[in-house]
């Protein structure tokens, strides 16, 4: 159960990032998109916490990182249009493999 809590968590990361890019733009701050932001930090550093009985911290952070910048990675291109070069996504790719070889070594895995 704590791997679950741990890639919700993780998923409640891409949410942040997001939040904040669209809370300000020229008219000033965008006080719904800020909360949004709130809130997923909220759920995530939660989420966080309930997944740390389970599994190591050095463990639940890497993987929880990695699951945030995985997704908010694939957020960038597909909402913001970032850039979807080749070299980022074999980047991106490490980030997966360590967080799936950090599973795959976890006691009670």
């Amino acid at each position: 159960m704590a791997w679950l809590y741990l890639i919700l968590a993780g998923i409640c990361e891409w949410g942040w990032p997001v939040g904040l890019k669209l809370g300000l733009d020229a008219t000033g701050l965008r006080w719904g998109w800020i909360l949004f932001a709130v809130l997923c930090m909220a759920a995530s550093g939660a989420l966080l916490l309930i997944a740390l009985r389970g599994i190591p911290i050095g463990t639940a952070y890497a993987v929880w990182t990695g699951i945030g910048a995985a997704g908010t990675f694939i957020l960038g291109i597909a909402l913001f249009g970032e850039p979807a070069t080749a070299a980022r996504f074999f980047f991106v790719g490490l980030i997966l493999v360590g967080i799936i070889g950090l599973k795959l070594v976890s006691e009670g895995h």
